[in-house]
């Protein structure tokens, strides 16, 4: 009989290295050729195990593939190039791609992905709390992070995401702080002497985020039937290179060295001076001069929900009309220098209002008229969600309104007032314990007019 083992079959052999062997064929590599894998140990025992444990995976389709595998930093290129992109919008991406390049790879980026450890993310995520990011950026962290490893374990790249290993840090969520009825009317007041009043009406009244609000297109408002279509939002997108060679194109703008402790270059920053760039620096894509896909530029929303049209308060009709008026005014006066992006909200030359100087001006509405600081969130969508519950109006209404997928969504954005719970708290009290009667005010006199006539009363007398 042939001593030739059958296909698949493993075989274990004690080499004059000293060590036992194991030799596990997995299936066929990319090229054709067949995939042997091979595993040692000090024992027979121990090598029975590794090798059981390779063929488990095997006969379960669980198994890596095989080759030598990427970093971390390495497969989040990859991941963010390939494979997030295709489904990911502009903005997060930008976000993941932050991320990964200020956290991710600095923190585990030269582990390979097959020996990534719990231990590892665990470190990195204390770092991190230890610079001061919030509990909220490291939850970020780790979500794109868990993303990445995810996809790599779906492709058998490892055998396991380590990162549902790893509990990230708890995340107390931020307490909305809308505006109240008075704050609210305050608010519009001092924004009535601003020619971008209509902006704040529909933005605080209509409860449209900041970038719906300013990406609103004269094609998608219709003023008869009393609609806003917000098919387009206003974004701000980092700038990509359009070049062969980014690394070459962005080469005077290229810094290494950290700033001096006393630099004067970046005294205006609000963050502090720039971090230095690393030696495969590719960035500087606002100075590339065939960039692309940045600056600010109309986006679809992220879901299809918020595409949905949302009534128009007929009291907010006639200054719509005024406005279309006046901006029609503006296009006249500014001839040829009118740019046509069909907006809403514009400038005098025709542009989009900008964001930052949006976000700037809500905070001047804030001190003018009296009110203390909070977030453009919560001025606009968490200020018309509360108003409209103070109003009457049911919560799946509300989340029609917003354009919510889900009602525990709205109920977050929807913050209970003080007073409409000691309202509702006294009724439920006269409820239980009846309020007692009123005492008795006694005996009251009545006095009764008749109808009788003089005449009928004579006549009564003489019958």
């Amino acid at each position: 009989m042939s001593p030739r083992k059958p296909n698949m079959e493993s075989s274990i052999y004690f080499g004059a290295d000293g060590w036992w062997h194991g030799r596990v064929t997995m299936g066929v590599k990319s090229d054709g050729g067949p995939d042997r894998r091979h595993r040692r140990a000090k024992t027979e025992t121990e090598i029975k195990r590794k090798v059981r444990e390779l063929e488990r995976q095997r006969d379960q389709g669980r198994a890596p593939t095989a080759g030598r595998k990427p970093t971390v930093e390495q497969w989040m290129e990859t991941y963010l190039t390939d494979i997030a992109s295709l489904k990911l919008k502009p903005r997060s991406l930008d976000d993941y791609w932050s991320k990964t390049r200020n956290d991710i790879v600095p923190g585990v980026g030269k582990h390979r992905i097959d020996k990534l450890q719990p231990e590892h993310l665990e470190q990195m995520y204390r770092a991190l709390l230890d610079a001061g990011h919030a509990p909220s950026h490291v939850v970020k962290v780790h979500r794109i992070l868990s993303r990445a490893l995810k996809i790599a374990h779906r492709r058998r790249i490892v055998g396991e995401n380590v990162a549902t290993l790893v509990d990230p840090p708890s995340v107390d969520e931020t307490e909305a702080n809308p505006f109240t009825k008075e704050e609210a009317k305050a608010f519009l007041e001092a924004a009535a002497k601003r020619p971008t009043s209509m902006r704040w009406i529909v933005g605080i009244g209509m409860g449209f985020r900041q970038g719906e609000t300013l990406g609103l297109r004269w094609p998608y408002v219709d003023l008869d039937a009393e609609l806003f279509r917000p098919e387009w939002q206003l974004q701000r997108l980092t700038w990509r290179h359009g070049c062969d060679d980014p690394r070459a194109c962005g080469s005077r703008l290229h810094r290494f060295e950290p700033c001096p402790p006393d630099c004067t270059t970046h005294r205006n920053y609000k963050r502090g001076c720039p971090k230095p760039c690393p030696k495969t620096c590719a960035k500087h894509a606002s100075a590339c001069p065939q960039r692309k896909e940045g600056g600010l530029t109309f986006t679809r929303p992220k879901t299809k929900k918020s595409r949905n049209a949302v009534p128009i308060p007929p009291v907010f009709i006639p200054f719509l009309r005024d406005h279309k008026a006046q901006q029609e005014e503006m296009r006249a006066a500014a001839e040829e220098l009118w740019e046509e992006h069909h907006v809403v909200f514009s400038r005098p030359d025709g542009r989009p209002l900008d964001p930052r100087q949006d976000y700037e001006e809500f905070k001047e509405l804030l001190a003018e008229a009296g009110i203390d600081d909070r977030r453009l969130y919560d001025g606009s969508r968490h200020t018309a969600g509360t108003i409209l519950n103070e109003l009457g109006v049911d919560m799946p209404t509300i989340m029609e309104i917003l354009r919510h997928t889900q009602i525990s969504q709205t109920r977050r954005y929807v913050k209970g007032r003080s007073h409409l719970s000691k309202d509702a708290m006294r009724r439920m009290g006269e409820f239980f314990v009846p309020a007692p009667p009123d005492p008795d005010p006694g005996p009251t006199e009545t006095i009764t007019e008749t109808a009788d006539t003089r005449a009928a009363r004579a006549r009564r007398r003489i019958r």
